[in-house]
């Protein structure tokens, strides 16, 4: 019972805190005027007029972009809150609600703060037009992907010298040791859970998915006795809650690279810790389809005389292009996320 209170409480308690800090935030981001100065008019490298009739320009113009910091910041007081209650006040309640462990999260935690760093840093100069890599999206995702290269080195140097891992676990077959292999693998994950940040296009839509699958890892990590990144996933869970709970249309603000660099570089560590990796495909599966369909689309308008697979890319937009609704997209991706989370949730434990 003492595991699920582990888990459960620093959730709630980061929701709420996410909700309590909004306010001050709103005003912040609206004072400074915290939106990009000017909209795209493209999907991708692909200029089309499906892509103008679907594309909340007005939005995108008037709404601050950096939402993901009610995320960060909530997860970043819950933690500290129970940490310093356990070192001020230790009592056997205060000492195992302390999730904070070097063993479990002290990288994934790490590397979420470092990523929302990295990400803000992004929103501002995107935000305040600072330098010609503003203005260059090329230069900008060269720069991120090699930052982020740098980090899942670092990250995955950690992980085989130090934890000694060197395999994936193969579901009902068991580990399959690839030894320096897994370096190159760590780095490919993370890259590859990283693209998948396409998917932030529509009020809601990052947020409902991005819990459901934090919510699934917080299941997988609890079965598997790592209750301190149950706790933390539960508490990133949290805190995206409080984020959708202003996001859901009209969104009050965006999740922007501060929220998506964050939870997608994060997820792929827990991915790692949990010994999950080949099923986060499917966990993720929004994420994978969204980020495959840029991929398909760029590579047919490019190499295929300029064929277009879908009317726009990411897959949500060519949804709203043949009719769909926000709204409708938005529910959908999410009941086929809370789908696809069980069922790698079940592959998981099972296998």
């Amino acid at each position: 019972m003492i595991d699920v209170i582990k888990v459960v409480v620093p959730s709630v308690l980061t929701f709420f805190l996410g909700i309590l800090i909004t306010p001050f935030f709103t005003n912040f981001f609206y004072k400074h005027k915290m939106w990009k100065k000017s909209a795209r008019t493209e999907s991708g490298d692909i200029t089309n007029s499906d892509f103008t009739r679907v594309h909340n320009t007005k939005g995108e113009l008037s709404t601050p972009r950096i939402g993901g910091v009610i995320i960060w910041v909530s997860v970043l007081l819950t933690v500290l809150c129970i940490y310093l209650l356990s070192v001020f006040f230790p009592t056997d309640l205060t000492l195992k609600l302390n999730f904070f462990s070097r063993s479990q999260t002290l990288i994934p935690l790490a590397t979420f703060i470092f990523a929302a760093l990295i990400g803000l840093a992004d929103d501002l100069l995107q935000i305040f037009s600072i330098g010609s890599y503003s203005r260059d999206s090329i230069s900008n995702r060269k720069i991120k992907i090699g930052l982020l290269i740098l980090i899942g080195l670092a990250i995955s140097l950690w992980f085989y010298y130090k934890l000694e891992m060197n395999s994936v676990h193969i579901p009902f077959v068991g580990d399959f040791v690839i030894g320096l292999w897994f370096i190159p693998l760590f780095i490919i994950v993370m890259l590859a859970t990283f693209s998948t940040s396409v998917i932030d296009g529509i009020d809601g839509l990052s947020g409902g998915v991005m819990t459901t699958i934090f919510t699934s890892y917080a299941v997988i990590a609890f079965v598997n006795n790592q209750i301190d990144i149950s706790a933390l996933c539960a508490v990133i869970a949290g805190g995206t809650l409080a984020f959708l709970w202003f996001n859901i249309p009209p969104a009050r603000f965006y999740i922007g690279e501060t929220g998506m660099l964050a939870l997608t570089v994060t997820l792929s560590v827990i991915a790692f810790l949990t010994n999950t990796v080949l099923i986060l495909p499917i966990i993720a599966l929004p994420l994978v389809l969204t980020s495959l369909s840029v991929i398909i689309q760029t590579t047919s308008y490019k190499y295929f005389n300029k064929r277009r697979v879908f009317k726009v890319a990411p897959l949500h937009h060519h949804f709203e292009a043949i009719g769909w609704s926000k709204e409708k997209v938005v529910m959908r991706y999410w009941i086929f996320g809370v789908v696809f989370a069980i069922v790698g949730a079940i592959i998981v434990l099972v296998g």
